[in-house]
């Protein structure tokens, strides 16, 4: 039967489906549909919408063990986390419940390259688990084999401490850690003796001096916020190394499998390579994506991942031509075509494209997202050519998701995509016929230049356009065309 499988109750709810051949049929947000940015409910145009792939034979699968959940809220007094009814939502559904960071680890290894990997999952919480390293492989049946061999648990965690520093410097705990991975690379690295001294008890062991669960208040008040992020940058990347040494150390696989919210950090995701070769990171690691690792452990083999658009479709041809037209006269156009990307990353057919070549786009694309200033952009550009334009770092030679900063070697010529410290987060398209490719190749035979700009459809605080209304709406709203 299919597997459906539903990350809810906290935040960023989604649902996904695998069918019998072990085919992604589905994967949406819920927050695309309700307009309800990081909606921790499953909507019910998703349920609707998600019916028509779910059939009438399946699985119902749950990404946690809400009883573990609650057990962990109990001895540590905090508030019980709601009860999640599911069987409203699917009336007559048994629920499949399975570990959290499980379906981290699933998400990651079932949609993988791999026959075996090390996998390292590193998040803010899990039950009670906060980071882990398993084994994987598949049995004789094909069968995925998970073994777990470490973990660290409440409250030492490292997404923890990133959310709290995040709320420290004004930003939007839980939603906006990404504007402090941008934030580090205009400050110094002064703060990092007094943070690692006030905060860190040991590195190697991920341990903390105190429960970052609660809130720190006007810690260092007369400190630059940037001068924060910079050290919390800093810090974070020596956590995740340690985990990543470990997992090397325990492992036995030349294969890295990396998952949890912490694995969107893509500057960290940079130091990867200095340890495995063979990197796989799922384009929807966080909480969202462990819909999919639910409904994998349900199924039990290898996913077949082709692409990461397995939302909602939007039929028709790319808009090749127009879009490339409206960017020589424009240099700024959105592109609403296809199905919508899962995960918080736009591919291509959710996206605001601009000329990176412009030495004002950034600033007006900023203006228009109504962004700060200080954000970087992010280039997509043709792989084959991707290394002429940027030093990319071991383990991502392509970097088709954009999981990764690589600085750029020409940044005098494409100052809209050049982030402080001279780095981009790339995104290499491959030969593979998509719309976002035939889009670069004609740019490319248009301009001489092989990339573009590339940022999600969406202002600061919104969802992602989703469907043609959204698309509609965000181009009478803000003065932008949307071509579908």
């Amino acid at each position: 039967m299919n597997h459906v499988g539903v990350s809810s109750g906290f935040h960023d709810a989604a649902l996904c489906v695998i069918d019998v051949e072990g085919n992604i049929a589905f994967a949406a947000h819920s927050e695309r549909y309700s307009k309800k940015k990081h909606d921790a409910e499953l909507d019910a145009g998703l349920l609707e919408h998600a019916s028509e792939y779910m059939g009438d034979e399946y699985q119902l699968n749950y990404y946690e063990r809400p009883w573990l959940k609650w057990l962990r809220c109990l001895r540590t007094g905090q508030a019980l986390p709601p009860v999640r009814v599911l069987n409203k939502q699917f009336p007559g559904r048994r629920v499949r419940t399975h570990g959290h960071h499980l379906s981290h680890a699933a998400a990651q290894f079932q949609t993988s390259p791999y026959e075996d990997a090390t996998i390292v999952v590193i998040d803010a919480i899990g039950e009670f688990d906060t980071a882990t390293i398993w084994h994987a492989h598949y049995d004789v049946k094909g069968r995925a084999q998970y073994r777990r061999l470490w973990h660290q648990t409440y409250p030492d965690s490292i997404g923890l401490f990133y959310t709290a520093m995040t709320e420290r410097v004004g930003l939007k705990p839980l939603d906006e850690e990404y504007i402090l991975m941008g934030m580090a690379a205009y400050g110094n690295t002064q703060l990092e003796p007094i943070m690692l001294q006030d905060h860190i008890g040991n590195i190697d062991r991920t341990e903390f001096k105190e429960n970052l669960h609660v809130k720190l208040g006007n810690y260092l008040p007369q400190a630059n916020v940037f001068d924060i992020a910079t050290a919390t940058q800093s810090i974070t990347e020596q956590l995740i190394t340690a985990i990543i040494q470990r997992a090397l150390t325990l492992g036995t696989s030349k294969n890295l499998c990396y998952g949890g919210g912490v694995a969107l950090n893509c500057s960290a995701n940079r130091l990867l390579g200095n340890y495995y070769e063979n990197i796989w990171i799922m384009p929807n690691p966080g909480d969202a994506g462990s819909s999919l690792g639910a409904a994998a452990l349900g199924y039990g083999g290898k996913v077949n991942w082709t692409t990461a658009c397995l939302g909602y479709d939007i039929p028709g041809a790319y808009p090749v031509d127009a879009v490339v037209g409206r960017l020589l006269t424009d240099k700024i156009v959105g592109v609403a075509s296809g199905r919508a990307e899962f995960g918080p990353r736009a591919l291509g057919n959710r996206s605001l494209l601009a000329d990176p070549r412009g030495n004002e786009i950034k600033a007006k694309v900023n203006e228009i997202k109504r962004r700060q200033q200080f954000r970087p952009f992010a280039p997509v550009i043709l792989e084959e050519v991707a290394d002429m334009y940027f030093d990319m770092p071991k383990g991502f030679e392509t970097s088709r998701y954009m999981q990764t900063v690589a600085r750029c070697r020409h940044p005098e010529l494409f100052p809209a995509i050049i982030h402080k410290d001279g780095t981009s987060r790339v995104q290499t398209v491959p030969k593979d016929g998509s719309g976002i490719r035939q889009l670069l190749e004609q740019w490319n035979k248009s301009t001489g230049c092989p990339m573009l700009l590339n940022t999600s459809l969406n202002i600061r605080g919104e969802p992602m356009v989703n469907d043609l209304g959204d698309a509609r709406r965000f181009s009478q709203l803000y003065g932008i065309p949307v071509l579908s």
